[in-house]
């Protein structure tokens, strides 16, 4: 009997682990699996909203070299990556170094910060809205104090660099935390011996903690850098469906959203425009990884 009982239960166990998988391996393979391959077998076809279309080749990639819109947002885009990495890079880890003493009151501080990262982006970008508004609270105190209006939404230029500061600040408590559970691994005693052979905070931040927390800062390049690419909602929330003046200010993501929807949307045209969204953000990670593996040679 007991033995009857062991030969089942060993007929079951390569199974098991399947079944336990099951439910997650269904729910990635019909939102992420089957929408990725979708989306790069429409990029090779005519295809819109109402319509299946037909088989095109790389007809809809040759009409993007001949886009203005989509240099448009290629170009926004990458000027998004490079303004708000480098950024999103140091300023969640100063916040980090501030904020990791246990000292009084550090842990409302700590929670001040973390704040915008769990509210809701639209209700940022509204508020963010207001306040940049031609008649919104920025402005009147710039006219209250004699130095007039200024177009932050309005201004081509403003507009995206408003749109980048939204970013940042949503972004800096995220960050922040990743960069307090790197700096709690770094021995205290590294510190220590700077100090005693004569080395500032500013040179002990440099030669101790960077060193320490560089893998970190790698980790925090390549996310901040995908999700700055596929900006979408900060600008979305400030520049309107538009994309600002003239549309000067859309990014890619935000013209996949144009182009694709609707009635009468290109799906094959957007999705050739996701793919190219999809190969730039894996080459940003290869490059963060790659420059990674060169420093540590």
């Amino acid at each position: 009997m007991a033995g009857s009982t062991v030969t089942r239960v060993r007929r079951q166990l390569p199974t098991s682990p399947w079944l336990f998988a099951a439910p997650g391996l269904v729910i990635a393979g019909a939102f992420v699996l089957y929408p990725f391959v979708s989306t790069v077998v429409n990029a090779f076809t005519d295809r819109r909203t109402l319509v299946p279309g037909d088989f095109v080749g790389l007809a809809n990639f040759r009409e993007l070299l001949h886009d203005d819109m989509f240099w448009i947002g290629l170009r926004n885009s990458t000027l998004y990556v490079l303004g708000v990495v480098p950024a999103l890079v140091i300023l969640p880890l100063l916040l980090a170094l501030l904020v990791q003493k246990n000292i009084p009151g550090v842990t409302f501080f700590r929670s001040a910060f973390y704040t915008p990262v769990v509210a809701s982006i639209v209700v940022v970008g509204l508020i963010w809205v207001w306040l940049l508004d031609e008649r919104g609270l920025v402005n009147s105190l710039l006219e209250t104090v004699g130095a007039g209006r200024v177009g932050f939404l309005s201004d081509q230029w403003l507009l995206l660099l408003s749109a980048m500061t939204v970013t940042v600040w949503k972004g800096l408590g995220y960050y922040m935390i990743i960069y307090l559970a790197a700096l709690a691994n770094v021995p205290r005693e590294l510190h220590e011996a700077a100090a005693v052979d004569g080395a500032g905070p500013v040179r002990r931040f440099l030669s101790v903690t960077v060193p320490a927390v560089r893998s970190t800062m790698v980790l925090v390049a390549a996310l901040s850098s995908v999700a700055a690419f596929k900006v979408f909602s900060e600008v979305y929330l400030l520049a309107g469906p538009s994309g600002g003046p003239a549309g000067e200010d859309t990014t890619l993501v935000m013209l996949v959203q144009r182009t694709g929807t609707g009635l009468s949307g290109r799906v094959g045209y957007a999705s050739a425009i996701s793919v190219v969204v999809f190969v730039v953000t894996v080459a940003l990670m290869l490059l963060v990884l790659r420059a990674d593996r060169r420093e540590d040679s």
